[in-house]
């Protein structure tokens, strides 16, 4: 197979032809390799592509059989391999044994051959860091990738593995998705078990999942992960058959609730409300109830929850720099990151019921509101991927740690919510710009349900495929 061939697959069609005996999952990941040489020096989205990557272990089987894989440098860990999480603060750290994310991962046939970058602690909607430097769209180079996953998102676009890990605490997997033109899902709280030491942490804010291509690696990549755990605090409503096998079902006719109107303090780009009013059009063509539906939080609120629910980090990780032997200071912090710390470290004990209770009403005030809907269609991103900018850097050392929330989390309000309300949402790449930048647009469904997007993005993808499109930056294109 040729570096030209191999970027061309999903990650279901590269497994299907391991399976056959067509290609070994040593020469795929040869072919992984070659890509990153090829690529990753003008898009910095790959940290380290590991040097005993042919070797690495996998079930001879499974849905993604010899499929190449990627690490996020934060979350979900291999054991004795390095997490740095995009800090000095962690520099050398390698975790003592494997989450059950990538032991399913291991189980289901993906070789994990390298690890992504991230900003610091995944704490910025774009994926720069002191550590690692800056990673850049591989649709274009002036741009963002977006955050935290960006690292993962702009591997995959640029052809490096078809598929790789991201984790998603307020839009971190979906934003750089919209970014980079892929697919991107968030699945339900609980959906994923974040054990053995992570088990719906954060109030279940952040759950790990994977960026991909296509709605069927989507859906066979929910198959794998999910599914619980010993530890795991509750079990959630399990499906009532597989997620691949959805794909084979109809979708029936859905109430759809269309997002028009910016929900924090960013106006829509006229392209993203236009690709959203597109796919509106489209649904209704395919005979669901369309009806247009108001911001149903108010965006001041929410960024005095995550203010208050950034503070909580504080003594972990005084602990965790302890176990390190290093202090906490300029030499090891971002200084954003260094503010959060100061300011969760002076807070008072009662700020743990102050951040609960917020979420709760949060929880009840957004349910309410979108009680009379089976989906919600919103844009992904508020723009189009935007040029480099140090507005949003955590090495901003003049920013307050309330005008960074503010800053950081403009654009993302039709994300971030849905990481406190706990449903599954998914960022498809539905159309692009005049200057062919992605667009990504956002499918919510109702909690536990992902079975429903499933079958909606198997449906838009049919009806108007996105595979075709590739970035400017791509390895074997020339």
């Amino acid at each position: 197979m040729r570096l030209s061939e191999y970027v061309q697959y999903d990650a279901t069609g590269l497994a299907t032809l391991v399976n056959a005996g067509e290609v070994t999952s040593a020469e795929l990941t040869r072919l992984a390799r070659q890509a990153f040489g090829e690529v990753n020096s003008r898009i910095n989205a790959v940290i380290e592509f590991y040097e005993d990557a042919e070797t690495v272990a996998g079930e001879d089987s499974g849905p993604f059989n010899g499929v190449p894989f990627l690490r996020k440098d934060s979350g979900a860990s291999e054991a004795g391999r390095l997490q740095e999480k995009g800090s000095r603060l962690f520099k050398g750290y390698r975790p003592e044994c494997d989450s059950f994310f990538f032991s399913r991962a291991q189980n289901a046939g993906l070789r994990t051959v390298g690890r992504t970058a991230t900003p610091e602690f995944e704490r910025s909607g774009t994926t720069e860091s002191i550590v690692n430097g800056v990673t850049r769209n591989p649709w274009d180079l002036e741009r963002s990738a977006s955050g935290s996953s960006g690292g993962a998102a702009a591997a995959v676009a640029a052809g490096i593995t078809p598929i790789a890990h991201g984790s998603d605490s307020g839009g971190s997997i979906r934003g750089p998705a919209a970014w980079c033109g892929l697919v991107g899902l968030v699945p339900s709280r609980g959906r994923v078990s974040g054990g053995p030491d992570q088990q719906d942490a954060n109030f279940g804010l952040g759950r790990s999942f994977v960026l991909c291509r296509s709605a069927r690696d989507m859906a066979a990549a929910l198959d794998v992960f999910s599914g619980p755990h010993p530890g795991d605090p509750f079990i959630i409503v399990q499906p009532h058959r597989s997620y691949v096998e959805e794909l084979l079902q109809p979708t029936g006719t859905l109430r759809v609730g269309v997002a028009r109107t910016k929900w924090d303090n960013l106006d829509l780009e006229p392209e993203v409300l236009q690709a959203v009013e597109s796919t509106a059009s489209l649904l209704e063509e395919m005979g669901h109830q369309v009806k247009e539906m108001e911001p149903p939080f108010k965006f001041e609120e929410f960024t005095k929850a995550i203010v208050a629910y950034s503070s909580l980090g504080a003594s972990s990780l005084e602990t965790a720099a302890h176990a390190l032997g290093r202090a906490i200071s300029l030499d090891t912090l971002e200084p954003v990151n260094l503010k959060f710390f100061q300011r969760g470290r002076s807070s008072p004990l009662s700020i743990w019921d102050e951040v609960h209770e917020a979420i709760r009403q949060m929880r009840l005030q957004v349910g309410e509101a979108i009680r009379a809907f089976d989906i919600l269609l919103t844009p992904a991103r508020s723009t189009v991927a935007q040029p480099h900018n140090s507005i949003c850097s955590l090495a901003n050392p003049t920013i307050s740690v309330e005008e960074y929330v503010e800053a950081n989390h403009s654009g993302w309000g039709h994300l971030a919510i849905w990481n406190i309300t706990g449903q599954p949402a998914v960022s498809l790449p539905f159309a692009q710009s005049a200057k062919g930048l992605p667009i990504g647009v956002q499918i919510v469904s109702r909690f536990g349900d992902e079975a429903t997007l499933v079958r909606i993005a198997r449906d838009l993808e049919e009806a108007r495929p996105w595979r075709h499109r590739q970035p400017k930056v791509r390895a074997g294109s020339g």
